[in-house]
């Protein structure tokens, strides 16, 4: 297999009633503009993907919360863009603070299992909360998943 044309780490941050963490993206974004998503970002050169994770956590939603990792999954290669990006994700649990959002995004809400099926979404959301087990198949959009994840629990 061919190396990956970029490495990412994805943060889903559940809070204690099992809510996931959501970011608008600003309208200027290169990738989902005014779409919702985690906390995410470009693993950079030298970086490991759980340094980026808590890097990309700092600049997109600010240092003034605690959170511990709950589970983590990776490498993996993309199942929408032909495999060519490889990714990380991370499962973090919310112990407190506040979200401070940074310029690139200008929203965030902590959604239920299945609130996000009514927002514009980016690619890859239903997939990674899927892939990390944080709800059930059923508060998902099985259209947005590949064949083997759409399968029964």
């Amino acid at each position: 297999m061919a190396a990956p044309q970029a490495r990412f780490s994805i943060c889903l941050v559940e809070d204690a009633q099992s809510r996931l963490l959501f970011l608008h993206r600003a309208a200027d974004r290169p990738l989902g503009p005014c779409k919702w998503g985690f906390p995410a970002g470009h693993i950079e050169d030298g970086e490991s993907p759980e340094a980026c994770a808590r890097r990309e956590m700092r600049e997109e939603i600010g240092d003034s919360h605690t959170v511990t990792e709950l589970a983590r999954l990776g490498p993996l290669r993309d199942t929408l863009f032909g495999g060519i990006y490889e990714l990380h994700l991370f499962h973090y649990r919310w112990l407190g603070g506040q979200v401070q959002l940074n310029d690139e995004h200008t929203d965030y809400a902590w959604l239920a299992a299945g609130e996000h099926l009514a927002l514009p979404v980016m690619d890859g959301i239903d997939e990674d909360i899927r892939l990390m087990r944080v709800w059930p198949l059923a508060m998902l959009n099985r259209a947005k998943l590949s064949p083997p994840l759409r399968a029964a629990e």
